[in-house]
């Protein structure tokens, strides 16, 4: 076994020790045999937490097929050790062309599968463009990420989205937890890997208050920065108001900033009139799903680029002043770091799994549109987890549920 198929073992099999939830519903499903034969085609994050998930279903019975949904968010080791210790077909590598990228999209459609499990939409987008002989096949597919929810809800509104997609993104098992905690800790590894910077002390900018705009900024207050928030939402520009958090225009923020961090599945968010304000010596980082947020044209024809780490790009601008790029301006927090914990995965591929199973069930009964998670897939995730970390918690009473659910009684 070569060294890098011996260290993607490892990093699979460390994270499966982590990931104490999705050992009991891969139990479940196999038991159960509803995606035995099933043929799931994924594009997600490749990396070690991923490589549990496409193992589970795999051990349950289903033919699985995974490319990455990025072009540099793989683990080498780990699409390695899925190819060659576990025959599980991995079409991925880091720093993938954007031709090899869809390349390996359509080698996984190649499979013509019955389900996709998709991150950003970009496989489910290739099926209703280029590949669209394979959509009478598919049954069904999930998403788990915002920037893909906002897309399909885009195409479910124009009558164009041809099978139904779960929305797993939203499921309260996923973002309260892998968009909050999860990018709020993988995005600081990202960053300080990248750059070896100190936080405390800085003025750390952060652009959106979603859920991982406000993980971003726990965190980054946590390690002693001094944070501000850009918003266009006022009732999200108020919340992060009350959590003692300034808010202010990007274009005021940028002369203050040491860092700026987007989050907010918008394009150009950083531009060029926000980069000729810009303070000498920010470093910029990105931490939505496409690379867009902050102009790179723009960079481009303000700055010359130079390689100065493995993951930061100077752009010296004239006048001397300097800005940094972090990763391409792509996921900083998986190009750059190593993706979300695994104990924050194991609640997010639960449901991942769990949607899987239910689309096998019920796909023909759901109808082309985008579908909530199930209450009972989100309940049944929480009380596992809580049993993982040996936390109990109270019940109604008989006499309380009855009171819960007249409206005859008062005080």
């Amino acid at each position: 076994m070569s060294e890098l198929v011996n260290r993607g073992v490892l990093r699979l099999e460390w994270a499966r020790a982590h990931m104490p939830v999705l050992a009991v519903v891969r139990k479940g499903l196999v038991e159960s045999g509803a995606l035995k034969g099933v043929k799931i085609g994924m594009a997600l994050h490749t990396e070690a937490k991923t490589g549990v998930l496409a193992l589970t279903l795999k051990e349950a019975g289903a033919k699985v097929r995974l490319a990455s949904c990025n072009p540099q968010s793989t683990d080498d080791s780990v699409a390695a050790a899925l190819n060659e210790r576990f025959g599980l077909e991995t079409h991925a590598k880091k720093w993938e062309t954007t031709d090899q990228y869809y390349e390996n999209l359509n080698r996984i459609l190649d499979l013509e599968p019955d389900l996709v499990i998709d991150d950003g939409a970009d496989l489910i987008h290739l099926l209703h463009t280029k590949r669209t002989d394979l959509l009478r096949s598919v049954r069904g597919g999930n998403e788990e990420t915002t920037t893909g929810i906002v897309r399909l809800r885009a195409m479910e509104k124009e009558g164009k989205l041809a099978f139904p997609v779960v929305d797993v993104n939203d499921a309260k098992m996923k973002h309260l937890f892998d968009n909050r905690y999860g990018t709020g800790q993988s995005t600081m590894d990202g960053i300080l890997t990248a750059t070896n910077l100190l936080v405390a002390g800085k003025t750390f900018v952060v652009a959106g208050y979603g859920w991982c705009g406000r993980g971003i900024a726990s965190r980054a207050h946590g390690l002693g920065a001094n944070v501000v928030v850009t918003e266009i939402d006022p009732v999200k520009a108020i919340e992060a108001t009350m959590d003692g958090f300034r808010v202010m225009p990007m274009a005021e923020a940028v002369t203050v900033a040491d860092f700026i961090v987007s989050a907010t599945g918008m394009k150009d968010v950083v531009r060029e009139d926000h980069l000729r304000a810009i303070k000498d010596g920010c470093v910029l980082a990105n931490a939505g799903h496409f690379d867009n947020e902050i102009s790179k044209v723009d960079l481009e024809r303000l700055g010359k680029k130079r390689r100065v780490r493995e993951f930061v790009d100077e752009y010296a601008m004239k006048g001397g002043k300097k800005v940094y790029l972090l990763a391409e301006g792509r996921l900083v927090n998986l190009a750059a770091g190593q993706g979300h914990p695994a104990e924050i995965m194991d609640m997010s591929f639960s449901i991942q799994a769990l949607s899987a199973d239910f689309l096998a069930r019920q796909a023909e009964s759901l109808g082309k549109r985008v579908v909530a998670v199930p209450e009972e897939i989100d309940d049944r995730v929480a009380r596992l987890k809580l049993e993982t970390m040996s936390v109990s918690i109270d019940t109604l009473t008989p006499e309380q549920r009855r009171y819960g659910e007249t409206w005859l009684e008062g005080t």
